[in-house]
């Protein structure tokens, strides 16, 4: 069986500190790397920080044309590693939650978060679903409360989606947390029982503010078990072989 080994990062969160996101995440692509992955996935925003008061949001977020954004490029482009990374994105006055699908130092395409929670409301929805492909393995992308949506999974399994990677920051008030503690896996593993698709996440964990996040950081087969995941509230990277079917 061909397979694809992937790496998903269970992180702390790195809020309005850009150098200091990109520290981690450069040491956690060499520790993939030396682990033989082919991609890695970092939580939803990692960059800047899941930031939802929008001054501070436009004052952090990155347009991808910028200079900016080619330093960014720069530093993390150490191999062929496919890099999946949240960030905050600016296209002249609009904001929108993305993730950017990195190899080889250049941009290989970006996915819009499409269902915005009201927090979210200065965001704007992103409106593609574009499906990518790593080692023949082809995978799209939902951020966090994307997964809720059964059509969203189906248009990316419909274009041939094998993997949704699910980049998510699930940092809330104690008691909410306490609530959907087990509560993502579930709904995450329902896409992937009605699509017969993998899923893996990637998350952050810690506490601030009255808020918490535990992850969870995991891979859900295609019929909606979990075949691994990291420890609740710890720092880690995820590794797992995912098997392909598709041949580019």
């Amino acid at each position: 069986m061909d397979i694809v080994r992937i790496a998903a990062l269970q992180a702390p969160e790195f809020r309005e500190d850009i150098d200091a996101s990109l520290a981690y995440a450069e040491q956690a692509i060499i520790q993939a790397s030396a682990h033989d992955a082919k991609l890695i996935c970092f939580p939803e925003c990692f960059l800047q920080g899941y930031l939802l008061d929008e001054t501070k949001a436009r004052q952090y977020a990155i347009d991808l044309a910028s200079l900016d954004f080619q330093c960014i490029l720069d530093r993390l482009s150490r191999n062929d590693m496919v890099i999946i990374f949240g960030l905050i994105e600016k296209s002249a006055e609009r904001l929108f939650n993305t993730a950017i699908v990195i190899q080889n130092g250049a941009l290989k395409g970006r996915y819009r978060k499409t269902h915005l929670l009201r927090s979210e409301d200065f965001f704007t929805s992103g409106a593609e679903t574009p499906v990518f492909s790593v080692s023949g393995l082809r995978f799209g992308l939902n951020i966090c409360y994307d997964t809720n949506f059964p059509d969203l999974t189906k248009l990316m399994a419909d274009k041939g989606a094998e993997l949704i990677v699910c980049l998510s920051n699930n940092m809330m008030l104690h008691q909410r947390a306490e609530l959907y503690r087990h509560v993502h896996n579930s709904v995450r593993g329902d896409r992937c029982k009605e699509q017969g698709i993998w899923l893996v996440s990637s998350d952050v964990f810690g506490e601030r503010d009255g808020r918490v996040s535990w992850g969870p950081t995991a891979v859900i087969d295609p019929r909606g078990e979990v075949l691994a995941q990291l420890p609740l509230g710890q720092a880690g990277i995820l590794f797992f072989d995912i098997p392909k079917t598709s041949q580019g």
